[in-house]
């Protein structure tokens, strides 16, 4: 008998999702990876297959990742997929619960004008 893992768990909601989400050059797909200590982002057009931009919590001086953080980093990468003239994006949590860190990040990532 085999045993059930977060992970795993997260694994299959994951490719369930993305059967069905995909980017484009006119609608990028935000990519949220977690790790224990840190948080990635990506924007990625699937079309092409390339990312566009990108964003970790690596250069923060903080030891922790909260939910202020987070917002924090929502908001950079915000500001960094304006800066290329998006305006809309599809948000991919990557099989994460859409709470707390998660969702703080998409609220930074709206507050910074980018429709989620």
């Amino acid at each position: 008998m085999s045993k059930k893992t977060r992970s795993l768990g997260r694994n299959k909601r994951h490719l369930r999702v993305r059967k069905r989400l995909a980017g484009t050059q006119d609608r990028p797909r935000v990519s949220l990876f977690r790790s224990n200590k840190n948080i990635y982002l990506q924007l990625i057009d699937d079309n092409e297959g390339k990312t566009l931009a990108s964003v970790s919590s690596l250069k923060s001086d903080n030891n922790s990742m909260n939910k202020d953080l987070s917002k924090k980093l929502g908001v950079e990468f915000g500001e960094k997929i304006s800066k290329l003239g998006i305006k809309q994006v599809v948000f991919d949590r990557g099989g994460y619960l859409y709470h707390g860190k998660v969702a703080a990040i998409a609220d930074g990532i709206r507050e910074s004008g980018i429709e989620v």
